[in-house]
C-alpha cells in the first residue's frame, strides 16, 4: 500500500476554544465540518498550507492528550508568526533538539501536541538563540 494522505484525528471539547486556538491562532482554515443534526457533536476538517487535521469532538474518534510530530520547513518563521499574535494561552521556546531539528511544540486546549520540526541548519539557524532541548 503507497499511502496518499495521512490526516491525524485529534479529541476536542469546545467548538469555540478550537476556533480561537487553530483558525485564529495557528491559521488554519475550516475545509468542511458535519454535525449529524443540530446541538451534536462536531467534526471538522482544517487546513494549513499541506498540513490536514480532522477535529472531533465524538468521544469514540480520539483520545484527548494525541501528539502530532510534524517535518517542514520554515518552523522559525512561523514561530515568530504565532509569538507575535500574543496568544494569552500559549508562549512556545524555539529549541535545538536531540535529533537535530530547530523544533517548538503547541499545546492545543484539549491536551493534544503539535510537535513543529525543521532539520537545523547552521548557515540558516546557527546565529538563533535556541534553547538545547536534551
Amino acid at each position: 500500500m503507497k499511502a496518499e494522505q495521512i490526516i491525524p484525528v485529534l479529541r476536542i471539547f469546545d467548538y469555540q476554544k478550537t476556533l480561537e486556538f487553530y483558525i485564529d491562532w495557528l491559521g488554519f482554515e475550516i475545509i468542511w465540518e458535519h454535525r449529524f443534526e443540530e446541538n451534536f457533536p462536531v467534526y471538522i476538517e482544517v487546513k494549513k498550507e499541506n498540513m490536514v487535521f480532522h477535529l472531533s469532538e465524538h468521544h469514540g474518534d480520539a483520545s484527548p492528550g494525541s501528539s502530532i510530530f510534524i517535518w517542514g520547513e520554515g518552523v522559525v518563521e512561523y514561530h515568530k508568526e504565532l509569538i507575535d499574535k500574543n496568544y494569552k494561552y500559549n508562549r512556545p521556546g524555539l529549541e535545538k533538539t536531540f535529533y537535530d531539528a530547530v523544533s517548538f511544540t503547541v499545546n492545543d486546549p484539549f491536551g493534544n501536541k503539535i510537535i513543529f520540526n525543521e532539520k537545523f541548519d547552521e548557515k540558516k539557524h546557527g546565529a538563533l538563540n535556541l534553547h538545547s532541548n536534551h
